[in-house]
């Protein structure tokens, strides 16, 4: 296994739409396991693949208290949502940036396990917060886009600034809270 590099906002390539998997082999299950390793050591609680800079409809999540409960989906589909409600989120890759971003209540979404067979599942609170998150990810959207465009001006300019003073991966060293 592997840590991959979390691309950090604004890098053009968050804005790269994912590619459905063709097939859920081996060199998936790998990637799928370098996702969740770079996932926890960053630490977050979602990742997919477009952060990582691969072009892949992958998803790892795992919103449990132990850490121990991972989530696959590959091919991802959203396929039913409850009301929205406002919630405060972050971003592995907007470091260090909480902000209140409207989501829905729940969702219903299908999609392929680890092992290629394909499940359904309803998904309330923060599981369904994370699955939307994280679909938009794999549509080229990153939370900031729910924001207004002078919000995300200051985000960017603040995480492009961080970066340069320190000569570090903006957001880098940052005390915080696991993000999705």
């Amino acid at each position: 296994m592997a840590l991959l590099e979390i691309l950090v906002y604004p890098d053009p390539r968050l804005r790269n739409q994912a590619l459905p998997v063709e097939v859920v082999d081996t060199a998936i299950g790998g990637l799928v396991d370098d996702m969740a390793q770079t996932m926890y050591a960053a630490p977050g609680i979602g990742l997919a693949a477009t952060q990582v800079n691969l072009t892949k409809r992958i998803v790892v999540i795992d919103t449990s208290e132990h850490q121990d409960q991972l989530q696959v989906f590959i091919n991802p589909v959203i396929t039913g949502m409850g009301e929205q409600i406002e919630t405060e989120e972050g971003c592995l890759s907007v470091p260090g940036v909480v902000v209140p971003v409207k989501r829905h209540s729940e969702v219903q979404v299908s999609a392929l396990g680890k092992d290629g067979k394909l499940f359904e599942l309803h998904a309330t609170g923060l599981l369904a917060v994370c699955i939307q998150h994280e679909v938009d990810h794999l549509d080229g959207k990153v939370f900031v886009d729910c924001l207004s465009q002078l919000k995300r001006d200051r985000i960017r300019k603040q995480l492009l600034r961080e970066g340069r003073s320190s000569g570090k991966t903006p957001g880098q060293g940052k005390e915080s809270q696991p993000a999705i």
